[in-house]
């Protein structure tokens, strides 16, 4: 099979490898050598995810089937447990087929954590190890609001009815998320906010709000307390 390129994003506590083509991939880990083997032992979990939305992926099985075609100095976002810093390859532009691409994989994506929030309705989730840990509608509006703010990094303002119930706000944020990334990728977003602050790449902020999304999701999914037979 063709290998995977992947780059390394490296903080002072905690490296994430992320596969370039295949946006949310991404797993950390406490040097370079842990985290690709993360990365490896999520494949078959991703996989399940394209397959069941019809996108074609080989899963990788050994770290030799990636390729390192970049590495990153990490930042505090790094350390803290998110990938926070853009590869060189998410500053070019979006064709009409990145575009299509691009929402095939979030609507993938969204797909799985809606079955996976389906699947745990009802169930116990697993504290952590001191009692912690939000539960179902905590995470989901975690995500939700992170989208939000995600948004604010392209100067798109979204709006979305807190009051409503999570599955209206999730199709209201990510109805904005997909009008925004069809302005970004007919060239009508600023290139710096308001008070010139830095403006994501459309890439970047599909790589980024991916990321949280499966991150999320997976917890779920990992969470959940089965019943015993």
């Amino acid at each position: 099979m063709r290998t995977i390129d992947i780059y390394l994003e490296a903080g002072q506590k905690r490296v994430f490898a992320c596969a370039l083509a295949w946006p949310g991939w991404s797993r950390g880990g406490r040097d370079e050598e842990a985290a690709q083997q993360a990365l490896l032992a999520s494949a078959p979990r991703y996989a399940a995810i394209l397959h069941a939305a019809d996108i074609d992926f080989t899963p990788p099985t050994a770290v030799e089937d990636f390729t390192v075609v970049e590495r990153l100095p990490g930042n505090q976002s790094t350390d803290f447990g998110a990938p926070g810093v853009a590869p060189l390859a998410d500053g070019a532009a979006m064709n009409d087929d990145d575009f299509a691409r691009m929402q095939a994989l979030l609507a993938a994506y969204w797909q799985a954590l809606d079955a996976a929030v389906v699947a745990a309705t009802g169930k116990e989730l697993r504290k952590g190890p001191r009692g912690g840990g939000r539960d179902l509608a905590g995470i989901v509006q975690h995500v939700i609001e992170a989208d939000a703010g995600y948004l604010n990094r392209l100067a798109w303002k979204a709006k979305h009815d807190k009051r409503a119930p999570q599955p209206e706000q999730l199709a209201q944020i990510r109805h904005a998320i997909l009008a925004a990334l069809d302005s970004a990728q007919q060239g009508n977003l600023p290139a710096q906010g308001p008070r010139g602050g830095v403006i994501w790449s459309p890439r970047y902020f599909v790589r980024r709000s991916a990321w949280h999304t499966l991150d999320h999701l997976w917890e779920i999914e990992d969470r959940i307390v089965e019943d015993a037979a």
